[in-house]
């Protein structure tokens, strides 16, 4: 779904969890679409940092901030740091994410815990201070016709069981709800709060998973569409998601994952 080359053009983006992977890229991309972006890292500064000049070079507008998104004075202080740089912000990608992978009976608490603070509430503190600015915002200078968007980080694992993964798969599943229940609540208001659910991306998080032809040919009987997916493949649903081509889409989200949530397995009658 290719959005116009411009579709951003006026809009300030926060993209967290910016400095690689899907959210380098989502970054990236909304700042070719002519969105001013602030890129938030927690502890990669330099990538964050190389993106920015990059696309000041173009031409483009972008500011580097670092901050935790699972802490509540971190993530008022990235939206004021982006308001004070922009004057206001108009998209908020929730993109951050860790996992701590165990099995139930060696899973510690702090893994459990460290795992639902970024992926989960810091979704909700991100999604929770963007509802708050795009209240307080004016009308009158808004880039499109919502009053702004919110687009959550998920994962195909929010209605796929991952065992093994229990904080990950537990932290997307309610990412889901909190997306559905957010848009709920404040559609009404013009707000448009929905998510993002990419399967196998090429990213360095899972690179055991691609990284040998014999991890990739497994992984790939996962992936009905045959090939396993590209961070830009996931950009560029950010970028129409958040742009005005799909003003009329509110609580659901976007599966990009090649069909690995079709369930594979029963292709054949299961």
């Amino acid at each position: 779904m290719p959005a116009h080359p411009q579709s951003l053009a006026g809009h300030v983006a926060l993209v967290t969890g910016a400095s690689s992977g899907i959210g380098l890229a989502v970054a990236d991309a909304m700042a070719a679409a002519g969105a001013a972006v602030v890129i938030n890292y927690h502890s990669q500064e330099a990538p964050a940092e190389d993106l920015a000049e990059c696309i000041i070079r173009k031409g483009g507008r972008a500011l580097v901030i670092q901050a935790d998104v699972s802490d509540e004075e971190d993530v008022v202080r990235l939206f004021d740091e982006a308001a004070a740089a922009f004057g206001r912000v108009d998209i908020v990608v929730c993109n951050s994410g860790i996992q701590k992978d165990a099995a139930i009976t060696d899973m510690s608490l702090q893994d459990w815990n460290t795992v639902i603070d970024v992926n989960l509430t810091g979704q909700f503190l991100c999604a929770r201070e963007a509802v708050r600015r795009f209240r307080r915002q004016s009308s009158q200078e808004r880039p499109a016709r919502s009053a702004g968007t919110v687009i959550a980080m998920s994962s195909v694992h929010e209605v796929i069981p991952w065992a093994g993964h229990v904080n990950y798969a537990s932290a997307k599943g309610g990412s889901r709800m909190l997306t559905r229940s957010l848009a709920q609540e404040v559609a009404g208001e013009g707000i448009r709060i929905n998510s993002i659910a990419p399967g196998a991306i090429r990213t360095p998080i899972n690179k055991e998973a691609w990284d040998s032809e014999a991890a990739l040919e497994k992984l790939l009987r996962l992936i009905p569409y045959g090939r396993i997916g590209e961070p830009e493949d996931v950009a560029r649903a950010a970028v129409w998601l958040a742009s005005d081509e799909a003003d009329y889409i509110t609580g659901t989200t976007l599966f990009v994952d090649g069909g690995m949530s079709l369930y594979p397995a029963f292709r054949d009658n299961g």
